[in-house]
Parts: structure tokens; sequence; C-alpha cells
């Protein structure tokens, strides 16, 4: 079977290249959906295609139906393929608008000068300026003629059409009139007419429309390549490989050949390869990158382990019961997926608009040349006019309306401790009414302290905790360090870490052993009932007991310690009218305890890490538009499952590269100061869109009545993105609310 078939079993995915925006996607996915039983759905801002295909069809039907459309596709084999794709387009581009960059400025400076001033002019100057605007023209606008003429070649029409005609024009009536001779009076500007000569400066406009536009997409570019990262963080967690265990010997082999029921050896700083269950040895087992939860856990015969997390002391044996694509890492990175499929970007509207206004502006500019030679002007007056349209219809301020706001917007937002990853984070923004808060190492800083301590039989709770400390300094669990870290505690002789319990050694001569109550019934201490009554007091903290000598002398509490910034931002929060929910994995009484001490009204607990995202699912069915802060791999899937995604910076990767937004200060106000910012950003764009947009429907008709000579639709356009980029740069001056 050829590699490009697909079963019928599943979803074929594609990635479609050369698609430059959302009108493109939607003609892909009309072509797809004509074949004959097939649903497809496809992204433009991952370039992938989602291709349900019927039984028996060939996943070339579908690649052929892409390339119908004027596309090209491929199916989709990995990851890290998607990013290797990405990465050689930005480069592509990068290089284009360099060169573009480089040789527009001493362009427009030579064609402008030269063209308003002709006692400047020398021997082949204009020569000199056609050289120039060859590279950039040909070279760095090539993106541009070549969707172009995809689309027209399909009878169909883009940005890029009246881009690449406008560029075309430019250059081409510039290099006629210096072949021709320009024996016309020159331009008027308004207070004069210039000498003849001054067609040259259609070059600049070539060349600066180019590099403005060319800027745009890159940094569009640039931002979508983001959209693969989560894909690759997710798969990287995963073991390469596994120590099968046969006949009492270890062999050594892919995890992708490890089969259920099969056992395999986990060792100490070792990655799971497969979910299973431990069926030999105790050990501590770091899943953070999993949950997100900071305490590891303590895992013994009989305990359920899961693929991706990483054994931290001793060494076991774990049966497999779900290998491949049915562990829970390959299930979370499955959803991650499925929810970046539905990502757009706030380019929609330009697309949408562009749909009509490009070819309405086509017809306007081809009536023009034909009116004016209609009635009775010469060829160069008619062709003055039509280009002048093309000209001022050129979408300049278009292409900088969003990424200039947008580099203004993350600028700023990067000296509030706040990463704003690309215009959907802003889009996102205009109707998000809930906001999900993960606890730990979110709301909670994700490092244990002690709360309280208490003393038992005579003992004080000062000694209780002086030789529980004197014990846990030799440990680096999370609770031991958390007992032990105010220091300056006796010395332990014959430490002995109880896996899964406790620890115990000699302090002062007499043995001491701090751990669970299981433990010291385990070891035959007698619980006195009002250490029973303490430990069930403890609500959301944690309790460990204290022996010496035989007997219980006191008990110490120990928590995850809520930000002191949470209660004050959730409260913001509240104020701008947002809902808070309080999501975890932790039991209902300590995420009941958190929420009261932040003041979130609505509480999610005990949710597993699969079953995040659908808890914002089941959100979003109900109608809300949710935000979610979250720091964990397992809050990757519930990130890209959102309308909007926050990280916390000091999480996990995957969540970051999963997010829209990722905060990078401690303090949680970053929170409600992103949700202010991004909307601020996005409604600077909306402003310039609509400038952009008014100020062409204005210009269009008065260039088509030769009211607008080239040099003042230059000029006019000019000042258009000027104006643009000014609106922009008031982003500089935000400063949040509420601080």
């Amino acid at each position: 079977m050829s590699a490009a078939v697909a079963v019928a079993d599943g979803p074929v995915e594609l990635v479609v290249s050369g698609m430059t925006c959302a009108a493109c996607a939607t003609r892909v996915e009309r072509k797809l959906n004509k074949l004959d039983g097939v649903r497809a759905s496809v992204n433009y801002a991952t370039e992938r295609a989602v291709v349900h295909l019927p039984e028996g069809m060939d996943a070339r039907d579908a690649v052929e139906a892409v390339r119908g459309a004027g596309y090209d596709a491929r199916v989709r084999r990995r990851a890290e393929d998607d990013r290797a794709g990405h990465t050689a387009a930005v480069n592509d581009l990068r290089r284009r608008l360099v060169v573009a960059a480089v040789l527009a400025i001493p362009l427009g400076n030579l064609s402008i000068t030269l063209a308003l001033v002709p006692s400047l002019r020398f021997t082949g100057w204009e020569a000199l300026c056609a050289l120039l605007a060859v590279p950039v023209v040909f070279y760095s606008a090539w993106p541009f003629h070549r969707a172009a003429a995809r689309t027209l070649r399909h009878g169909s029409s883009s940005m890029d059409t009246l881009v690449s005609i406008g560029v075309l024009a430019s250059f081409g009536w510039a290099v006629w009139s210096m072949q021709a001779g320009s024996s016309g009076p020159g331009y008027w500007l308004g207070f004069g007419v210039t000498d003849g000569g001054a067609d040259a400066v259609y070059l600049d406009v070539a060349a600066g429309v180019t590099t403005f536009l060319l800027a745009g997409r890159y940094f569009e570019t640039r931002s979508r390549r983001n959209a693969v990262g989560l894909l690759t963080a997710l798969a990287d967690l995963a073991a390469k490989d596994a120590r099968v265990l046969r006949d009492g010997v270890e062999h050594a082999v892919p995890a992708a050949l490890l089969k259920v029921g099969e056992l395999f050896v986990m060792r100490p700083g070792e990655a799971l390869p497969a979910d299973g269950v431990v069926v030999e040895g105790a050990s501590t087992v770091d899943t953070s990158a999993m949950t997100g939860e900071s305490v590891p856990v303590e895992v013994a015969e009989g305990s359920r382990v899961v693929g991706g997390t990483v054994n931290r002391t001793g060494r076991v044996v774990v049966r497999a019961t779900e290998v491949g694509a049915n562990t829970q890492l390959a299930q979370m990175s499955a959803l991650a997926e499925q929810a970046a499929q539905r990502k757009a970007g706030v380019q929609r509207l330009v697309d949408r608009v562009c749909a009509v206004f490009v070819p309405v502006v086509l017809v306007i500019s081809l009536a023009t040349l034909l009116g004016w030679l209609a009635t009775g002007h010469t060829a160069r007056e008619a062709f003055t006019s039509a280009v002048a349209v093309l000209i001022i219809a050129c979408p300049c301020a278009l292409g900088l309306a969003t990424p200039t706001a947008l580099m203004v917007g993350v600028a700023r937002a990067a000296g509030l401790g706040v990463l704003v990853k690309g215009p959907r984070a802003l889009e996102a923004t205009r109707a998000v009414d809930t906001v999900v808060l993960d606890k730990t190492g979110t709301v909670t800083t994700g490092r244990m302290s002690v709360v309280a301590s208490v003393g038992f039989g005579g003992a004080s709770s000062g000694e209780a905790l002086r030789w529980a400390g004197a014990v846990e300094s030799a440990s680096e669990h999370p609770i031991a360090v958390a007992i032990a870290a105010g220091g300056g505690f006796p010395a332990v002789r014959g430490f002995e870490a109880l896996v899964g319990a406790g620890a115990r050694g000699e302090v002062e001569g007499a043995e001491v052993v701090v751990g669970s109550a299981a433990l010291m019934a385990e070891l035959g201490v007698t619980v006195p009932e009002q250490a029973g009554s303490w430990l069930a007091s403890l609500g959301p903290a944690t309790g460990v007991l204290v022996a010496r000598g035989g007997g219980v002398v006191g008990g110490i509490a120990v928590r995850d310690s809520v930000r002191p910034s949470a209660a004050s931002a959730v409260e913001r929060l509240h104020r701008m009218g947002l809902r808070t929910v309080l999501l975890t994995g932790d039991g209902a009484a300590a995420a009941l305890a958190v929420a009261e001490e932040i003041g979130v009204r609505e509480v999610r607990a005990e949710v597993r890490p699969a079953d995040k995202a659908a808890v914002v699912e089941e959100l979003r069915a109900a109608g809300r538009r949710v935000a979610v802060v979250g720091d964990g791999v397992n809050d990757g899937p519930a990130l890209a499952s959102a309308d909007l995604g926050m990280a916390v910076a000091r999480g996990s990767d995957v969540a970051a590269q999963a997010s829209d937004v990722v905060l990078v200060r401690e303090d949680l106000h970053a929170v409600p100061d992103a949700i202010e910012l991004a909307a601020r950003t996005l409604s600077t764009i909306r402003g310039n869109l609509v400038w952009a947009f008014g100020y062409n429907a204005a210009a269009i008709p008065l260039a088509a009545l030769g009211l607008l000579n080239p040099l003042i639709a230059a000029a006019a356009m000019s000042l258009s993105s000027v104006l643009v980029v000014t609106n922009s740069l008031r982003l500089r001056n935000f400063r949040p609310g509420g601080r």
C-alpha cells in the first residue's frame, strides 16, 4: 500500500501549503467537501485539513482535490514535520523581507528626491532606481505574485491580487515611462506642477508596498509557527525506550514495541513509557509534568502509574495496562490537537472584506481606464488615473493595521510581565466572560510550607517541630523540605526514609519517627484520640505526626500557600464582570478552602488531568466564553480548548506553548492586566482597520476622477500608514486598572 493511502478507520490530516488568508481555507474546504462521502475541515491558522474519507477512498484523492483548488498538500506524519515546515516558511519570508527593506530605503530617498527636484538629477538616475527596484518587485514580492496567479487561475481573487497588480503596474509604468520618455507637463501637487520625468516615483511605491506587506506576512507566519509547539512538547514527554523484563532479564526495546501485559522496569530518573500498575518495589514518582501538582506521589505494589511521569527514587517493576495511542499522555495530545483545529485569527475580518473589496477595486480601475479613453483623453492620462486607483486602494494600511498594533501591544505587555503570543488572544477577549483558574502552581505557589504545629503528651509544639526538623533535614521530599525549612536542628543519626510513609532517625539519643497515622499504626505506635481529632480538623492542609520514644509527641500541618495577590486579582476580575471557576485535581475540602480564601464562587474539584479539557468544553457548551489560567502539562489541552489560554511561565513548557498568553511575573494581577491590554489592543486593531477601509472608500473615487495623481496617491497612502502606526503607538501609554 502506498504511503499516501489512508484507511477509513479514522480521519486523515493534510498539511496544506499556499494559503494566504482565511478565504483560501474556505476555498480548499469547499473543494474537499465536493468529493463524494468526504467531510473536511480546513484551518488556516494551523495550515491543516482534517479529512474524513469514506471506506475505500485513497488519501491521494484528497491531495489532488487540494491541488485542483490551486494549493498543495501532503499527508501529515509527525508534529516535528509541521515545525520544520513552518520554520522553513518563516526563514524564507525573513530573507525576502531583509532584501526588500535594505533596497527600499535608498530607493525611496533617491526616487522621490530626484523626481521632485529636477536640478539634482544625473545621467542614468532612472536606470539606477529601476535596478534597485527589480529584486524587491520580483524576488521579495514573489509570494504575492504567486498567490495572485493561483487565485486568478481559479477565477477568484484575494488581497494578494491587488498587491501584485499594484506593484507590477507601478513598476511597469515607471519602466515604460523611462523608455518612452516623459514629455508631459508632470504632476499637479496642489500648489504647482512638477517637471516631466517624475514617473520614477512609482518605483518607490512598488518597493514600499512590498516591504510593508511582507513585514506583516512575516510576523503572521512566525506567530502561526507556534501552533505546532504544543504537539511537539507533548511528544517529547513520552519515553522513547522501555526496559522490558523477560525471564528475569531486562531488555531495552523501543517504547512503540511495548505490549499490554508486559512487565517493564522503571529506574530512578527515567520516564515511564506507558500506563501501568506497580507489581514490585516502591518509589516516589514526580507527576508534576502531567498533573501540575508539586507533591510527588508515593507508589508501591498495586499503585497505578501513567506514562510521561518520572521516577525519582527506587526501582519498580510495572505491568503495562495502556500503550501507544491509548496512554493518558497520547490522549491528552489528541485532545490538544483537536482543540487547536478550531483556532482562527483576527485577520478573518480583513479577509472577509477583501473578498468583496479587491474585485470591486479591480473593476473600478479598469472602468477608470476605459472611461478616460472613451472621453477622448490620452492613454497616459487614462493609465495614470487607473494606476492611481490601484495605488490609493493598495492595502498597505491594511497590512500594517494588525502587526503594528500587535507589536506595540506585545511590547507594552512585556513591561507588565505578560507575553501575548498572537492575534488569537486579542480576538478571544471580545466575549470572554469566565476565567477558569488552576489551583496548584497558579493560585497557589506550588511550594509547601508549615502552617501549624501542635504538641501532645506534655511536649510543646516547638519541641515537636525541632525533633521532626532534625529527621526531615536529611530528606528531599517536599513535605520534609517544608518542615526543615527553618534550619538550626540537632544532628540525626541512622536516618531511614520510609517510602510512602515518612522517615525516622535517632535525635538526641531517642528514636524519632515522622509520618502518617498509618505509619504509626504499622510501627505499633498508639495514636491518641487528641491527635486523631487534630488530623481530622486540618481540612485542606496535610498533617504528619511526630513520635519520640515510642509515643506521639506532636503534629505538623503543611500546606501549599496561596499567592498573596490571588484574592485581590480575583476581586478585579469580578469588578470587570467576569465569572471565576477554581479547577483542581485536589479533594473538595482543599479546593473549597482555597476558593473561600480568594473569593472564587464556583469550584470544580477532583478533576482528572485528561478531564480538564472536558470541563472547559462543558462550560463553553453552556454558552460561556472561557479563559483558562494554568501551569501544568495536564492544563495543556484545557488551555488549547479554551477561548483564551493563559499559562504561568514557571509552569511546564507544554502549558506555555498551548496558551495564547504567558504570565511571566508571579503576581496574579497579570491575569486581569492581560485581559485589559488584549482588549485594548484588539480595539486599536479594529480602529486601524476601520480607518484603512474608510480611507480607501473615500480616496478611490477621487483617484478615478483624476483628482489624485500618483504623487499625491503615494503620499496619501503613506499618510494612511503613518496614521495607523501612530494610533498603534498609543498603546505604549496603556495603564491597567486597579493597580
